[in-house]
């Protein structure tokens, strides 16, 4: 099953977009160029444009020529604090930044989709075009909704997608029910005191408590948790010290929590509070817990999962259209717009053997087509449904 006539027709000028924003990459909230180069496109097919949401977020509205429902579509924008070594002729020009997640193919897949439907409005209900900053762990979507989005903008449905290098080109995979997990972030920093590392003796070494604090939190999920209940704790970060020869003052932790339970959640922070507090009383120092969630679990609608599936069969053929049953321990701050709107958020597979958040990461280009026209499907079918 082919993708839409028009966007193949097309499909050149969505790669060399895809591939101009893959060469600027912008953290979250500082997407300043590539929300430009989203309203200048969205303005020049005669989309009702609104820039500013969420900092750097983009809003764009299409009116269909019959009356139905209102559809939502988001594409995420933020870039990674990662050097690219793709060395690619569209490698990033910025160094320590790099699209190493895709988000500048989820956005050029939404603006493939926001062209076609402009040149051809024959179409039940209305289009919201929503290009959300920062979603890399910052908190975009909840920037967005708090400054109004969907009181400004209100949808019957939103639906996402996100590209899938392990999986098979074209594969377009849905989880009915919970699909991603929710994601609190924490940082612990141990207070003790320095000393000469000769005289250890005089100090109350950090280091030593942040040593011991990693091994105890590891048997937080494995002594708390059922074994059938997903759920982590990571560290993955431990900084303290500067010098061979110093003990230092201070030592600090950071981490993951990943639950689909937020009762999980809440005792994994729970339990973490109660470590670090038993550990300050025991080596006789300070230590600060600092845990701030960060995503929601995501919770796809059952019937709007199905729909999906069938926007995508037109694109990838029913064999290439399928559920999924597997939980995945990623999160996504789609499900905060999930939250406020029912939808829907998928994969789609792509080649490529390189993960995302990798510095050799690659985006197949053949994908944007494929994913501009699952989108226009999505408003075009969804816009007419009863």
């Amino acid at each position: 099953m082919p993708v839409i006539e028009d966007i193949a027709a097309f499909a050149d000028d969505l790669t060399a977009i895809r591939r101009d924003i893959h060469e600027h990459p912008e953290l979250g909230f500082q997407e300043v160029r590539t929300s430009a180069i989203v309203a200048a496109k969205l303005e020049s097919w005669g989309i009702e444009v609104t820039t500013g949401i969420g900092k750097t977020g983009v809003v764009g509205v299409l009116k269909g020529s019959k009356p139905g429902k209102t559809i939502g579509l988001r594409a995420d924008m933020d870039a990674l604090p990662i050097h690219e070594e793709t060395n690619l002729p569209w490698s990033s020009k910025t160094p320590g930044l790099m699209h190493a997640c895709g988000h500048d193919g989820h956005t050029t897949m939404l603006l493939g989709a926001a062209r076609y439907l402009a040149a051809n409005r024959d179409f039940a209900g209305t289009a919201v075009f929503i290009f959300q900053p920062a979603e890399e762990g910052l908190g975009g979507a909840r920037a967005m909704i708090a400054e109004g989005l969907f009181d400004r903008f209100p949808c019957d449905e939103i639906y996402g997608m996100h590209n899938a290098p392990h999986h098979a080109p074209n594969l377009v995979q849905v989880k009915q029910g919970a699909a991603m997990a929710g994601s609190d972030f924490f940082d612990i920093t141990i207070v003790g005191r320095g000393s000469h590392g000769a005289r250890p003796e005089d100090s109350k070494d950090p280091v030593i408590i942040a040593s011991a604090l990693v091994q105890q939190i590891q048997s937080i999920v494995s002594r708390n948790i059922s074994p059938t209940t997903p759920a982590v704790l990571s560290i993955t970060k431990i900084h303290s010290g500067d010098a061979y020869n110093v003990v230092p003052n201070t030592a600090k932790l950071g981490g993951t929590i990943r639950f689909f339970d937020p009762g999980v959640g809440k005792l994994i922070s729970e339990r973490l509070r109660a470590i670090c507090a038993g550990a300050a009383v025991a080596y006789d120092c300070e230590i600060d817990v600092d845990i701030r969630n960060v995503f929601d679990v995501l919770v796809n609608d059952d019937a709007l999962s199905a729909a999906v599936l069938a926007a995508s069969a037109g694109v990838v053929g029913n064999d290439m259209a399928d559920f999924s049953h597997e939980l995945v321990m990623g999160s996504e701050d789609f499900a905060d717009m999930l939250r406020v709107v029912p939808g829907a958020y998928c994969t789609v597979g792509h080649a490529g053997n390189v993960p995302v958040h990798n510095p050799g990461f690659t985006l197949d280009d053949a994908i944007l087509p494929v994913g501009a026209s699952i989108y226009a499907n999505l408003v075009t079918q969804r816009g007419a449904a009863a």
